[in-house]
């Protein structure tokens, strides 16, 4: 990607936010003109707007919106990762790229030690619980559905807040803050502005 679009970062995407924040937002992957243009998970695409605005609303953002890497955007006691690093061919990960994705989320997870994992979307959910050596089967995935995990953290399922999602209704606004809400207080995290 990069010969082809030399201003874009196209490299592996770092997590944002501080690194022992109790709250760890994990997301899909980069998108192709967004994190991967940019360098920051959930900026410069759709998905970004809602989740960044939602964030800001609840106090866990400094800002509304979130423009470049060196915007001087800053997270409150929540950090954003995704299940896999890199841009994935045709937008979409495929299972291998999960699974070799999967010791990056485990060793972030493990030295974050965040209290509450937000889940945005199945794959993230699967990612998650594969990272953390926990059964599918036991924690199924479903929009605001919580799940007690080992060690005594949470982790909160929402429907990914994608362009496709959001114009389909299947994820509203409200839908969406009424669950990124309920990961913050579990995390025990202040809210609103």
């Amino acid at each position: 990607m990069k010969s082809a679009r030399p201003d874009y970062y196209a490299a592996p995407v770092p997590p944002f936010g501080p690194a022992a924040a109790p709250l760890l937002v994990v997301g899909l992957a980069p998108g192709m003109h967004g994190a991967n243009r940019t360098g920051r998970p959930f900026t410069g695409d759709h998905a970004g707007i809602l989740l960044y605005r939602t964030l800001w609303e609840l106090g866990l953002a400094s800002a509304p919106e979130s423009l470049a890497a060196d915007d001087g955007l800053e997270l409150l006691g929540c950090r954003i990762t995704n299940a896999v690093k890199c841009l994935p061919p045709q937008n979409k990960p495929l299972p291998a790229e999960v699974r070799e994705c999967r010791a990056w989320l485990a060793a972030e997870l493990h030295e974050s030690k965040p209290r509450v994992l937000l889940a945005l979307g199945r794959i993230a959910h699967d990612g998650v619980l594969d990272a953390l050596g926990v059964k599918r089967s036991a924690c199924r995935f479903a929009h605001g559905a919580e799940h007690a995990l080992p060690g005594g953290a949470w982790l909160v399922d929402s429907y990914h807040c994608s362009r496709y999602n959001t114009q389909t209704r299947r994820l509203t606004e409200t839908m969406f803050r009424e669950v990124v809400a309920r990961a913050a207080h579990l995390a025990g995290l202040e809210q609103g502005r």
